[in-house]
């Protein structure tokens, strides 16, 4: 749920006005607009590179997850190891432009570690994927736009780890 969207609900439920706080938080969330669409766009429209980048690297430095046994061995396995990686730099661009980790939680967090724990999936190599992502995609950002950006990659990692 946006500031925006939060700010109204609670201010309802109170049947009251926004308050000058909540309209700060608002202008703020209004104002910071064009770049969190920027980094969407720099996330949407460099995803595929993202994504077999921060694979590349993570099987380099994870090896046991493109070996034998491991979970994305064979062509079909990495395939579908990398199609996951995308769904999560979907979702953080969900996050980005909400500029909340709300949706990131409610769509695709909620249950997912346990669900990679019953697979057998190894949880610490998905935090290692995202890290990996964060990496590549904040490299083609400005500071400013990498913190933003790097934040909510943090947040699927907290997840994760």
């Amino acid at each position: 749920m946006s500031i925006v969207t939060k700010s109204i609900v609670n201010a309802d439920a109170e049947a009251r006005y926004l308050s000058p706080g909540e309209l700060d938080r608002i202008k703020a969330f209004v104002t910071g607009g064009s770049s969190r669409l920027r980094i969407a766009e720099t996330l949407t429209g460099a995803r595929e590179s993202i994504v077999k980048q921060a694979g590349d690297r993570l099987f380099q430095k994870r090896p046991d997850v493109v070996s034998p046994g491991g979970n994305a061995y064979g062509e079909d396995m990495t395939a579908t190891c990398l199609r996951d990686m995308d769904y999560y730099l979907r979702l953080v661009t969900y996050g980005v432009v909400a500029g909340d980790v709300t949706p990131i939680q409610e769509i695709g967090l909620v249950g997912a570690r346990e669900m990679y724990k019953s697979l057998g999936t190894d949880v610490g190599a998905v935090a290692q994927s995202v890290r990996e992502m964060k990496e590549v995609a904040t490299g083609m950002m400005s500071a400013d736009d990498a913190a933003e950006a790097g934040s909510y990659f943090d947040y699927v990692i907290g997840a994760m780890s």
